[in-house]
């Protein structure tokens, strides 16, 4: 009787191992599952940044705001009549501004 009792304890163990360590066992899944969280986070961010892109896109093929604004900006850009003016801060007022604080 001692014999069948240790038998079917060890059955028990050995039908087990698989279910908790396994292929596809329960800490294979939990780790699956973390890892798909994280990837939805992921694309969650991608999907805000390719809808920004889509905004942006969208709002450049309109109208010419966007265009004129990024001309300004980006390429330093005036129009015909405009003046570009550009103030320099004097030499030393960085040291000056440092020692007022």
């Amino acid at each position: 009787m001692r014999l069948l009792v240790l038998v079917l304890a060890l059955l028990t163990l050995v039908t087990q191992y698989p279910l908790w360590w396994g292929k596809g066992g329960w800490f294979q899944v939990q780790d699956l599952q973390a890892q798909i969280a994280s990837q939805q986070e992921a694309n969650q961010v991608l999907a805000a940044r390719n809808n920004a892109l889509l905004a942006e896109v969208r709002d450049l093929k309109s109208g010419t705001q966007a265009i004129e604004e990024r001309a300004r900006s980006e390429l330093g850009m005036v129009r015909k009549g405009e003046y570009f003016v550009q103030i320099l801060p004097r030499e030393g007022a960085d040291s000056k501004d440092q020692q007022h604080k």
